[in-house]
C-alpha cells in the first residue's frame, strides 16, 4: 500500500510537473512549424512501431498462457503496456519541451535548463511511479496464490521484451539519421549540423525523440522494474515467517526513493516559479513559506557564466541530496520491517557504487578531463588516430565499473550472510544492493532525459535563425547532456549486472539445479555461446544502422544534387522522405536482434538443458557488461570531443581536427545510443526469460 500511495503521489507530481512545462512560451511562428514537424515524425515512428510490438505481445502472452499459467501471461501484458507507456509519455513531453526550451534560453541559461530538466524530471517520475504501480497492483491482486510471485516475473518480461525493441529500433533510427546528417552536412558540403538546408536535419531531432527518450524510458523503466522483482523473488526464498519482510523491503526502498527524488529534483527546479518566492497566507501557505526558506539555499542558480563543470554540479547536488534522502528514509524502513541493520548498509553500497560508477564514467566522457582532451588532441593527425584513441579510451574504462561492481556484490553478499547466515541471503543483498542503486532513479534520469531536449532545442534554434547566443547556451545544455546521459547509461549497466545475478541465482532455484560445476559437459558450452552473444547482437544493430545511414546520404546528396536553389537557402528540401527511409529501416531491422533475446535462452534451454542455459546467463551477464560500458563511454567521449573542437580548440568548427572529431563522432554514435545501452537490456531479458521459463526446462538433448 506503501509503494502504490508513493506511485500515485508521483503520478501527481508528473500530472503538475506537464502543465508547468507546456506553460512556457513557444517562439516565433518559425520555430513552432519545426516543432511541429519533429512532434509529428515522433509520434508516427512511435505509432507504427506499437502496432508491430502489440502483435509481439499478443502471441508472446498466448505463449505463456497455452504453457505456464494466464496470471503469468496477465503480468507480462501489464508490463508491456506500462513500459511502452512510459516511453511514449516522454517522448511526448519532450517533442513539445524542445521549442519551449529554445525560447527559454533567449531569455537566460537558467531558464533553458529549468525547462529542459523539468521535461526530464517528468520522464523520471512517470518510470518510477508506473512501475510501482504496476507492481503494487499485481502484487495485491495475486497476493493468497502460492505462485504470485512467479506470476509477477511476468511483469519483468512484458517489460524487458517492450525496453528491447524500443531501444533497438530508436537507436537505428536515431543514429541513421545522425549519422547520415553529419556526413553530408558536415563533412562533405560544410554546413552546421542542425543547418535547415540539410534534408536529414528533422529526421536527426526526430531520433532523439524516439531513440534517447522513448527508447531510454523503456530501458530503464525495465531496469527498475526487473531490480525490485529480483529482490522480492529471492526475498521468498529465505527468512522463514519473516519472508514477507524480506519481500516487501524493496518495494518500501523504492518507494522512499521516490520521495528522495522529489527532493533532489526540488534542488534543481525549486517550486516552479520563477521568482521562486512561495505564496504567503493561510496555514498552507505559511508551510509553503517554512519550506520554501529552509530550502531555498540548495535551489541551483545558474548564471551566464557558467562552465560545463558549474552545470555538472547542480545535477550532481541534486543525485547526491536525494541520495542522502533515500538513506536516512530507508533506515527509518529498515528498522522499522524488524530484519538486521546489515540491510541498511548493502543499500548504502548500492548507492555508493552507483554514484561511484557515474563519476567514473563522468571522468571519460567529459570534455573537461583527460580522456576525453586526448581524443581531441588526436584529431591533429586525423580520423584514424582519432577512433584509435577514442577505442582505447572506451577499453580503459572498463576497469572502474567493473571493479566498484565487483566489490559491490562482495560486500552485499558478506553482508547478507552475516546478517542471515546463509547464501541464499547473501544473493538477496545483491538484488537489494541493485534496487539502492536505482532508488534516486526518478532524478538520476532527469538528468538524462533532458540531454535530447536541449539537443532538439539547438537544433530549433539553428533552423529558425536565432541570435548566436541562444544557440551558444542551447549547446551549453547540449554538452552537459551528453556527460549525464553516459553517467545514465553508467547507472544503468550496472544495475543491470547486479539485476541479472540476481535473477540468475533465482532461475537455479526454480530450475531446481541442485550442482552447478563449471566443468559440467554442458556448462562451459553455454558460458561461451553466452559470451559470443553480446558481439553478435551489436553486430547487428551496428550493421542496421550502417544500412539506414547508407540509405540517409544518398538521399540527402540526392537532394542536394537535384533539389535547385536548395544549398543557397532559396529551396526547402525534403525532409519526410528521411523521415520515411529511418522509419522504415528501424523497423524492419529491429526485428532479429529483438527476437534473439528471447529465442536463444529457450533454445539453449530446451536443447542443451538448464545447466547450460546457466552456463549461457554467466557468459552474456559478464561479456556484454564490458562490452555495453566500452562502447557506451567511447561514444560519449568521441561526441565530447567533437564539441571541446567545436568551442574554439584545434581551429574549432571547420578545421581539420574537426573534420576527424566529426568521423569519429558518427562511429561512436552507434556505440553510445543503440548497440552499448541495447547490451543491459539484453541480459536483463536473457535472464528472466530463462526464470520465466524455469520450470519446463530439462537435461537437454546431450545427457552424460
Amino acid at each position: 500500500m506503501i509503494a502504490l500511495l508513493t506511485g500515485l503521489a508521483g503520478v501527481g507530481y508528473v500530472v503538475w510537473q506537464f502543465r508547468q512545462v507546456l506553460g512556457h512560451g513557444q517562439g516565433n511562428e518559425r520555430m513552432q512549424q519545426i516543432a511541429g514537424a519533429i512532434q509529428e515524425g515522433a509520434s508516427a515512428f512511435l505509432g507504427r512501431e506499437y502496432r508491430v510490438l502489440a502483435i509481439f505481445v499478443a502471441v508472446v502472452a498466448t505463449v505463456i498462457a497455452s504453457f505456464l499459467s494466464w496470471q503469468t501471461a496477465l503480468a507480462f501484458v501489464a508490463g508491456s503496456i506500462a513500459s511502452a507507456g512510459a516511453g511514449y509519455l516522454g517522448m511526448y513531453v519532450a517533442v513539445r519541451a524542445n521549442v519551449r526550451t529554445a525560447d527559454a534560453c533567449s531569455h537566460g541559461l537558467h531558464d533553458g535548463l529549468r525547462v529542459a530538466f523539468g521535461s526530464g524530471a517528468i520522464m523520471g517520475m512517470s518510470v518510477v511511479s508506473f512501475s510501482l504501480l504496476g507492481l503494487g497492483c499485481l502484487y495485491l491482486l495475486f497476493r493468497g496464490d502460492p505462485g504470485y510471485l512467479t506470476y509477477i516475473t511476468g511483469f519483468g518480461f512484458g517489460a524487458s521484451s517492450i525496453a528491447l525493441f524500443a531501444r533497438v529500433g530508436g537507436g537505428i533510427y536515431t543514429k541513421a539519421a545522425d549519422v547520415g546528417a553529419d556526413l553530408v552536412g558536415k563533412v562533405e558540403k560544410g554546413i552546421p549540423e542542425d543547418d535547415p538546408r540539410n534534408p536529414a536535419s528533422i529526421a536527426d531531432n526526430v531520433g532523439d525523440n524516439v531513440g534517447d527518450v522513448a527508447g531510454m524510458g523503456a530501458d530503464l523503466f525495465e531496469s527498475y522494474s526487473g531490480s525490485i522483482i529480483a529482490a522480492a523473488t529471492l526475498g521468498a526464498t529465505f527468512g522463514g515467517a519473516a519472508s514477507p519482510a524480506f519481500i516487501g523491503l524493496p518495494f518500501l526502498v523504492a518507494a522512499v526513493g521516490v520521495l528522495s527524488a522529489l527532493f533532489g529534483i526540488y534542488m534543481v527546479l525549486g517550486d516552479g516559479s520563477a521568482s521562486m518566492e512561495a505564496p504567503k497566507g493561510g496555514v498552507i501557505g505559511g508551510l509553503q513559506q517554512r519550506f520554501h526558506t529552509a530550502f531555498r539555499r540548495h535551489v541551483a542558480r545558474i548564471d551566464e557564466n557558467a562552465t560545463l563543470e558549474d552545470l555538472l554540479k547542480a545535477l550532481r547536488r541534486s543525485v547526491w541530496g536525494a541520495s542522502a534522502v533515500v538513506l536516512a528514509l530507508s533506515l527509518v524502513v529498515v528498522l522499522g520491517s524488524g530484519v538486521s541493520f546489515n540491510y541498511w548498509l548493502v543499500i548504502l553500497v548500492g548507492l555508493v557504487a552507483g554514484n561511484a560508477i557515474a563519476y567514473a564514467t563522468e571522468y571519460y566522457t567529459s570534455y573537461t578531463e583527460k580522456p576525453t582532451q586526448g581524443i581531441a588532441h588526436a584529431t591533429q593527425t586525423g580520423a584514424a588516430t582519432t577512433i584509435i584513441h577514442g577505442l582505447a579510451v572506451g577499453m580503459m574504462s572498463t576497469v572502474a565499473p567493473v571493479l566498484i561492481v565487483a566489490i559491490a556484490i562482495l560486500l552485499s553478499i558478506w553482508l547478507g550472510i552475516k546478517a542471515d547466515g546463509s547464501m541464499a541471503a547473501g544473493l538477496y543483498t545483491v538484488a537489494l544492493s541493485g534496487v539502492g542503486m536505482l532508488s534516486t532513479l526518478g532524478v538520476t534520469l532527469a538528468t538524462d532525459a533532458y540531454g535530447p531536449v536541449a539537443d532538439n532545442a539547438g537544433g530549433i534554434a539553428e533552423m529558425s535563425h536565432l541570435p548566436a547566443e541562444i544557440r551558444c547556451r542551447t549547446d551549453a545544455l547540449d554538452s552537459l547532456g551528453n556527460t549525464t546521459a553516459a553517467t545514465g547509461k553508467g547507472f544503468a549497466i550496472g544495475s543491470a549486472v547486479l539485476t541479472a545475478l540476481a535473477l540468475m541465482a533465482a532461475y537455479v532455484t526454480a530450475a531446481k539445479i541442485d550442482n552447478l560445476s563449471l566443468l559440467g559437459p554442458t556448462v562451459l558450452p553455454g558460458i561461451l555461446i553466452g559470451a559470443m552473444l553480446p558481439y553478435l547482437f551489436s553486430a547487428l544493430t551496428m550493421m542496421a544502422v550502417g544500412k539506414a545511414a547508407y540509405q540517409i546520404v544518398i538521399e540527402v546528396r540526392r537532394q542536394f544534387r537535384e533539389i535547385p536553389g536548395l544549398m543557397d537557402g532559396e529551396a526547402s528540401p525534403d525532409y519526410r522522405s528521411c523521415v520515411g527511409i529511418c522509419t522504415e529501416t528501424a523497423l524492419r531491422e529491429m526485428i532479429i536482434p529483438g527476437a534473439l533475446a528471447v529465442v536463444v535462452p529457450l533454445v539453449v534451454g530446451f536443447i542443451l538443458g538448464k545447466e547450460a542455459l546457466a552456463g549461457l546467463l554467466i557468459g552474456v551477464t559478464s561479456s556484454g557488461f564490458l562490452l555495453a560500458v566500452m562502447m557506451a563511454n567511447s561514444g560519449g567521449a568521441w561526441d565530447n570531443a567533437k564539441k571541446w573542437i567545436e568551442a574554439g580548440q584545434y581551429g574549432g568548427k571547420g578545421s581539420d581536427a574537426h573534420k576527424a572529431a566529426v568521423v569519429g563522432d558518427t562511429v561512436g554514435d552507434p556505440f553510445k545510443d543503440t548497440s552499448g545501452p541495447s547490451l543491459n537490456i539484453l541480459i536483463k531479458l536473457m535472464s528472466i526469460v530463462s526464470l520465466v521459463f524455469a520450470s519446463a526446462f530439462g537435461s537437454g538433448w546431450f545427457s552424460f
